[in-house]
C-alpha cells in the first residue's frame, strides 16, 4: 500500500470535516461512528439512487478519517488502486465500500460494528494470522 499525496489526503480530510460539521459530530471517535451508522440507517429507505454515490463518498471520508485518527492509520492507495486507510502497515480498509455495504445490508454490515472490530483485527494480524482486507 502506498500513502496518498498531500493534496488528495487534504481533500479527503476536508470532506470528512464537512460531514462532521453537517451531522453535528463532536470528533472522529467510536461514538461518532455509531451516530454515522444511525444516520446511514435513516437514509437507507429514502435515499434517491442519484444521490447514493455522493453520500457514500462523503460518509466514507468521515469513516476513513475516524479510522486514521482513532487507530493511527493513514490515507493510502491499495494494491488495486482504491483509496482507503492503512493501519499499522498490515491492514487496509476501504471506508467507501463499508458505507456502501451498510446501505445495502443494513445493520448486519454496520460501520460502527466494523469500527469496533479494528483492535481485534490488529491483534489477529500481529499474531501471525492472515492479513484481513475489507
Amino acid at each position: 500500500m502506498k500513502t496518498e499525496n498531500a493534496p488528495e489526503t487534504t481533500a479527503l480530510q476536508d470532506a470528512a470535516e464537512q460531514v462532521r460539521q453537517q451531522l453535528g459530530l463532536v470528533a472522529y471517535t467510536a461514538p461518532a461512528v455509531e451516530e454515522l451508522a444511525r444516520f446511514i440507517e435513516a437514509q437507507r429507505s429514502a435515499l434517491p439512487a442519484a444521490e447514493r454515490e455522493g453520500l457514500v463518498m462523503a460518509l466514507g471520508c468521515f469513516l476513513g478519517e475516524s479510522l486514521v485518527r482513532a487507530y493511527r492509520g493513514e490515507w493510502a492507495a491499495g494494491q488495486d488502486g482504491s483509496t482507503g486507510v492503512g493501519i499499522a502497515g498490515r491492514l487496509f480498509f476501504n471506508p467507501f465500500y463499508l458505507v456502501n455495504q451498510q446501505l445495502d445490508k443494513g445493520l448486519a454490515a454496520s460501520v460502527a460494528t466494523f469500527f469496533k472490530s479494528v483492535p481485534g483485527r490488529l491483534v489477529a494480524t500481529s499474531s501471525g494470522r492472515k492479513q484481513q482486507i475489507s
